[in-house]
């Protein structure tokens, strides 16, 4: 990694496989200057694939029989229906919006410019397209203020969701709206950027919030529908919606589903794979079936599969020696993917440079220097293109119609010859910079692709330069944008460049369409990194299947080339925004840890049977989402010591945790003092007030002379007390089950608990519908009014835990943890020894890469 400590640019590209996080900085006591510090990670919330089988669940599911099971079957494949045509209604909403937008600015624009080129008034012509473009870009702006998230493409966000990561407000119903208007203002009003990304964002919002028939942003609009409420259901609704986003977007059904697949679920089956494609061909034949009708007038025709289609490759038909590519092209097709990774590297360099600028120095200041921002590189690029388009360009001659490029149309259904624009040419030529810079960047792509009338290399050259530097500042802004057509285009330039030069300078026979073809494939792959769901959605958008190998090929050498530098645009920005994303498995050399190293072995647990005030105080004073349910392990007492050997696990993995416990406990006592009940400030008064042990004593000689002391009654009055012995701290604790926050606050809210005096027996049951009725934003512990409550009253929680979750042993593997938290989806992943005792507990920031790395260069210094 010498090459890091040479320039600037080897430092922005090789600098992830040296960054180390603040956690682990922490770890080995070192400290990084302030430019080289990584952004601070934030404690994101983990999705739960796995099923909580609880009473009230097992309830339901003896009441289920084969009948009821179809009809549940039934009505979720009428719903991946639904969230198809819905998803394919959207797109033609987008789409028409900004066809219209984009039509009207072009048709005024353009006609001023040729008035004003005679009269001399240019500089009227450029403040009208200043105040189209920046009227457009500040309404998409204000949008992005009233729900931030929905800035950016949405694609890392999904992703991560996807992986089973819970970000907040990403598939609101506020976030869809302000998404799906923001995008169209944003790609009318000339930024350069694509409308395909947040059709994918947009996808994923109808798939998560159509099933539940519910909203947040509209409260009095809710249904009794009960199926569906949990996040497993919810996780593979929206993995069908984002496929369904990219079909619509490209008109690539197959594409969608490997992209869903590829790029996010981390658990998947063949009904679910069925049910997304299901999903991806109702989307694409519904924005088809609209689409085709109304540019053509042909309903029913399907003749517009997508918001993207690169058209139909095909040699004129006067010219048989031409062919669209053939073996030697290969070489060429291979030296395009390595510069297309490299450019992708470089791109997503500079952006990650300008997006940690960004959040340091602009995010944190007033909103309204984002919309100032917006309006900045809206004023640059329309400027740009403005003076580059009247004193770039060259005139080039037309050529004549042929068979072939008189029928090539673009995306809607026009002749590609019948957007070119003549800005100071004569009437038999054309402004080649303006046709490209004064056409929507779909009609650009298909002029690259299909316009058998050359382009200068000299405008080509400039047109890739303004463009990469332009789309780099722009994405990353606060306003909804997309990558995926920016890239294409500049790409597609580049590609084009290639073939002039083969074409022209060494006199190949070669048709150029195919090489723009593969510089889009080439940079485009080398800035996202993906590999076999965009070499299929390409291949469908091309509907050419001869294109697979090429392809896959240019796809698979760029991805090498930028991975040898840094990760792929949506991972970079992932990273920055914290986000513990699990990758599809561990490195080799992290089997050298075992579940005992990485596990947190501070735990906070609930008995069976619990006290109100107890729950109460240990809901207010932690931030775990679940907590093991656990009883002690008499049998073992005993066998806690032999002689002078610690023998019980809790003690060997929890002996750093005394002090940890002590001061947690006396948070809950503080907490508890502004409890209405005068018993319960007393109880925590009276704890206060016992003397702590000597410091000096030996604590191994406490043990010793009270490992055969009576344990104190646990059942139900207290949590764990700072006056207790070490004994009393680590005794054996058999493991139950695990019971949600979420459960625990449920319960005290509906008053589930029974008295002293009574059976258990008596305390009010629940059904799963009542436990589910509040998903997904359960009541927090905050909402609970504390004086409707009896502190003494105690709560029965073993028939609302989860009784049977997934655990591993201490000695188990990394990867073999790894591969269980994230194929299964989980949560929490509790550590149990092997005579059932938990030990720890695992979440997912115990195994994002950084914390892994952490803890393996810890084991090396102890080594």
């Amino acid at each position: 990694m010498a090459c890091c400590r040479s320039c600037l640019c080897c430092q922005c590209c090789c600098g992830d496989a040296e960054t180390r996080t603040p956690e682990e900085l922490t770890i080995l006591g070192e400290t990084r200057e302030e430019e080289d510090e990584i952004l601070p990670r934030k404690d994101y919330e983990s999705l739960d694939y796995d099923r909580c089988t609880n009473e009230p669940y097992m309830e339901v599911l003896e009441g289920l029989d084969n009948k009821k099971a179809k009809k549940y079957e039934a009505v979720k494949w009428m719903l991946v229906f639904a969230i198809g045509v819905s998803i394919g209604v959207v797109g033609l909403f987008v789409d028409f919006f900004v066809r219209l937008f984009t039509q009207l600015k072009f048709s005024v624009v353009g006609k001023s410019v040729e008035e004003c080129s005679e009269k001399g008034c240019l500089a009227l012509s450029l403040l009208e397209l200043l105040a189209f473009n920046m009227t457009f870009i500040f309404i998409a702006s204000v949008l992005v203020l009233i729900e931030p998230v929905a800035a950016g493409s949405g694609i890392p966000e999904i992703k991560s969701y996807l992986n089973g990561v819970k970000i907040p407000g990403i598939v609101r119903l506020r976030t869809f709206m302000c998404k799906v208007v923001g995008v169209l203002f944003a790609v009318a009003g000339g930024l350069f950027v694509g409308k395909e990304g947040p059709m994918i964002h947009s996808g994923a919002i109808v798939g998560a919030g159509l099933p539940q028939f519910q909203s947040i942003t509209f409260k009095k609009i809710q249904f009794h529908f009960p199926y569906f409420r949990s996040d497993r259901d919810k996780r593979d609704f929206v993995s069908a919606g984002a496929a369904a986003g990219v079909a619509a977007a490209f008109g690539a059904p197959i594409g969608g589903t490997l992209f869903s697949l590829e790029e996010g679920s981390s658990f998947w089956n063949q009904a679910l794979t069925w049910k997304v494609l299901f999903c991806s061909m109702s989307a694409t034949f519904t924005l088809n079936f609209f689409r085709s009708g109304i540019n053509y007038n042909k309903w029913g025709s399907f003749q517009l599969p997508g918001l993207l289609n690169f058209g139909e490759f095909k040699c004129s038909d006067g010219d048989k020696a031409c062919h669209l590519w053939t073996a030697v092209d290969l070489a060429f097709f291979v030296l395009m993917g390595i510069v297309g990774g490299l450019l992708g590297a470089f791109f997503n360099c500079i952006n990650k440079r300008l997006a940690r600028y960004r959040m340091k120095n602009v995010h944190p200041k007033a909103r309204g220097v984002r919309v100032v921002e917006s309006l900045l590189v809206s004023m640059v690029t329309t400027v740009v293109i403005f003076v580059a388009s009247m004193t770039l360009g060259e005139c080039r001659d037309l050529s004549a119609p042929t068979t072939h490029n008189a029928t090539v149309l673009d995306s809607g259904g026009v002749d590609v010859n019948s957007t070119i624009r003549q800005f100071f040419c004569s009437n038999k030529s054309y402004n080649d910079m303006a046709t490209l810079f004064f056409n929507p960047q779909e009609v650009a792509i298909h002029q690259l692709f299909h316009q058998e009338a050359t382009f200068s290399p000299v405008t080509l050259s400039l047109f890739f330069v303004l463009y990469f530097l332009l789309a780099c500042w722009t994405y990353g802004l606060s306003v909804p944008s997309g990558l995926f057509v920016p890239s294409l285009l500049c790409g597609a330039s580049l590609g084009r460049l290639v073939a002039n030069v083969l074409k022209i300078n060494l006199g190949m026979h070669i048709y150029s369409g195919t090489f723009a073809l593969i510089g889009a494939a080439a940079f485009l792959g080398g800035v996202v990194r993906m590999t076999i769901s965009l070499t299929v959605i390409l291949i469908e958008s091309t509907n050419e299947i001869t294109y697979g190998l090429p392809i896959m090929i240019t796809l698979m050498v760029a991805k090498w080339t930028g991975d040898f530098f840094n990760k792929g645009i949506y991972d970079i920005h992932i990273l920055l925004k914290g986000v513990p994303l699990l990758e599809w498995e561990t490195e080799v050399e992290m089997d050298k840890l075992t579940a005992s190293d990485i596990m947190e072995p501070n735990l906070t647990y609930v008995y069976p049977h619990t006290r109100v005030q107890s729950l109460v105080s240990i809901l207010r004073t932690t931030v775990h989402h679940a907590f093991p349910v656990v009883t002690e392990n008499r049998d073992n007492e005993r066998e806690f010591m032999k002689g002078n050997i610690l023998i019980s696990n809790n003690i060997r993995y929890k002996k750093t945790s005394v002090l940890t416990r002590a001061g947690e406990q006396r948070r809950r006592c503080q907490s508890m003092k502004s409890y209405p009940s005068s018993e319960l400030r007393n109880v925590c008064d009276d704890q206060a007030a016992v003397e702590p042990t000597e410091e000096g004593q030996d604590i191994l000689q406490q043990m010793l002379e009270r490992r055969h002391m009576p344990y104190p009654n646990l059942y139900p009055d207290q949590s764990p007390s700072e006056d207790w012995t070490m004994e009393e701290r680590f005794r054996p604790l058999t493991f139950h089950g695990l019971i949600l926050r979420s459960q625990l606050v449920n319960l005290l809210i509906r008053g589930v608990c029974y008295a002293e005096n009574q059976s258990s027996a008596s305390q009010p049951r629940l059904s799963f519908g009542e436990m589910t009725e509040d998903y997904p934003r359960f009541p927090d512990i905050h909402d609970l009014d504390l004086a409707l409550l009896n502190p003494r009253m105690i709560v029965d929680v073993t028939p609302y835990m989860h009784p049977s979750p997934y655990t591993v042993s201490p000695n188990t593997h990394v990867s073999q943890v790894f591969n269980l938290f994230r194929t299964m989806g989980l949560r929490h992943l509790p550590v149990v020894n092997a005579v059932g005792e938990i030990v720890g507990i695992i979440t997912r920031h115990n195994l994002t890469h950084e914390y892994l790395m952490a803890k393996l260069r810890q084991h090396y210094i102890t080594i």
